[in-house]
């Protein structure tokens, strides 16, 4: 896969072409204070067409060089490569520099006058300009990984210490919240045996809040995360079934399951979720459009969708956390073999999850 290049062209052709302008300024200013130097210096040759060519082709191919050896000793070190690597690119890198230097040697301006230098002092001064281009690349590139490392290492830490303090938060919320729900919990019970002898109906709704707190509260109700799938359409059931009992059983609400449950798990909370959320903001008294749950199971895979009416007249106010969570939790779950899509028009609002590998 292509990435960003750490170092941008841009970034690098203005940085080399200030350290030319300063180099060449430096030259000029250290040029002028010596009258010996001034006097044997031609300024003239600084104005000729072949000698303006020359710089912006040392410029051009200066700036390539860093761009191009920057960039490849930096990802050879995100990489982790070993030292053969950096060996095999350093000698690629370094025979590159040598035809530069035989290219540049015959255009230069000076050409002629460099036949009165030996050929040592010309193979010795090209090997400390090697070692001198490759030295800078190599530092500079391995001092930018150990900055982005160490910013990378400080970001991983605090976001590790922010999910350590979410989950001491979380586990502050959940043992909080138990204190109440358990209570309740067994209030619900005492209360069902007492109603049972003045009221069936009374007796089936306690009875069964008291089944949908009791699997919200167990802990033994999952296993790695996820739970039987039986128990989480048990869960379903139920729900639609203490809703009737509020609506004095008034409620459209379809529920077909296909397929077989038995042995299958997923991650819990999820199915009931899309099904409060339709009870939350759908009309469920429209006869011509029921509340349609459909849940089908096929080869180790399940189709789940909700489809409702749009309430009419006000709306709850809704921040969307709920189905939010729920892809969040999908996504850890089951990657991309989860998806979870929301259709909607004027007048219908579907939910529909589909998970490829349960």
């Amino acid at each position: 896969m292509k990435t960003k290049q750490r170092f941008q062209f841009w970034n690098v052709f203005w940085v080399v072409l200030g350290l030319f302008l300063a180099g060449f300024l430096f030259t000029l200013l250290i040029t002028s204070m010596s009258p010996v130097a001034s006097k044997e210096f031609n300024w003239k040759e600084l104005l000729t067409v072949n000698q303006l060519i020359y710089q912006v082709f040392t410029l051009l191919f200066v700036v390539l060089y860093y761009y191009i050896t920057l960039n490849g000793y930096y990802r050879l070190l995100v990489n982790r490569r070993s030292f053969l690597s950096f060996l095999r690119y350093s000698i690629l890198i370094a025979l590159a520099l040598i035809g530069y230097y035989v290219l540049s040697y015959h255009l230069s301006p000076q050409h002629s006058s460099k036949k009165q230098v030996t050929t040592g002092l010309i193979v010795v001064g090209y090997f400390m300009g090697t070692v001198f281009y490759l030295g800078v690349s190599l530092l500079l590139s391995y001092f930018v990984f150990l900055r982005d490392e160490r910013k990378q290492r400080k970001v991983l830490e605090e976001q590790k210490l922010q999910l350590e303090i979410e989950k001491s938060q979380a586990n502050y919320n959940f043992l909080k919240a138990q204190i109440n729900p358990h209570f309740l919990h067994n209030t619900l019970n005492f209360l069902y045996a007492k109603s049972l002898p003045y009221s069936n109906e009374l007796s089936e709704g306690i009875l069964t809040l008291s089944d949908i707190m009791r699997y919200a509260l167990s802990d033994g109700n999952t296993r790695d995360g996820k739970a039987p799938l039986k128990d989480e359409v048990e869960h379903v059931r139920n729900v639609i079934k203490i809703n009737q009992l509020r609506y004095s059983n008034k409620l459209n609400v379809h529920f077909e399951v296909e397929g077989v449950i038995n042995g299958a798990t997923i991650i819990p909370f999820v199915l009931i979720t899309i099904v409060e959320n339709a009870f939350k903001h759908g009309d469920f008294k429209s006869e011509a459009h029921p509340i349609r749950i459909r849940l089908r199971v096929e080869h180790n895979a399940v189709v789940f969708s909700c489809t409702n009416k749009k309430k009419t007249g006000p709306k709850e106010l809704s921040t969307g956390i709920g189905l939010q969570n729920i892809k969040t939790r999908l996504d850890l779950a089951y990657g991309p073999a989860a998806r979870l899509e929301v259709k909607e028009d004027a007048d219908i609002y579907t939910t529909e999850l589909t998970i490829d590998r349960l």
